[in-house]
């Protein structure tokens, strides 16, 4: 029999990029969820539509933000994933947990004008997608990268300069944060 610390996860990254940001911090996501011994699938949003969440015992889901929201490919994502939900009966008044199922949103930002508050709302809109289907959102994350349109925006935005980022140190910091939730979720 397995023990608690044994037990074998499965997480489903589903992520979209535009410039590589994104895709940086779900394969960031990816090395930490293998070195904590997780079964790991990683996907683009375009490769996911198949995907059944209730199979992953942790989901994570991922874009970078655009005008606030998560980028158009993600958005057609959602939508399609909450009108089968619904026609599926999953979606309830109240939106009750189900029982080991847990999520992550993380978001890419370049927050030239407003810094983090550029994202936020990228992230609590894919949040709702996990909420409704019954997933604990543990957590959000938040992920400074570089503006690839615009020298200005790397070098004169809210944020100071963000050239090359999301960077070694965010990538770290995003794989730690990995560590510790799988370690929380095994309680460790």
């Amino acid at each position: 029999m397995e023990s608690r610390d044994e037990q074998r996860l499965k997480a489903l990254i589903v992520y979209c990029s535009a410039t590589g940001n994104t895709r940086k911090v779900a394969d960031a996501i990816h090395e930490g969820l293998l070195s904590e011994k997780v079964e790991s699938t990683l996907c683009t949003v375009q490769d996911a539509a198949g995907k059944e969440f209730y199979e992953f015992d942790l989901v994570f889901l991922g874009s970078p933000s655009i005008e606030f929201l998560p980028a158009a490919p993600m958005m057609r994502f959602i939508k399609d994933k909450l009108n089968l939900h619904r026609a599926r009966g999953d979606i309830k008044l109240c939106a009750p947990r189900v029982p080991g199922k847990t999520a992550v949103v993380f978001c890419t930002y370049s927050g030239p004008h407003t810094g983090l508050n550029e994202a936020t709302t990228a992230g609590k809109y894919m949040a709702q997608l996990l909420e409704h289907i019954g997933f604990d959102v543990a957590e959000e994350w938040y992920v400074v990268g570089e503006f690839h349109n615009g020298k200005e925006f790397n070098t004169m935005g809210r944020l100071g300069d963000i050239r090359g980022r999301p960077n070694e140190e965010d990538l770290a910091k995003v794989r730690n944060d990995v560590s510790r939730l799988v370690r929380s979720m095994r309680g460790r």
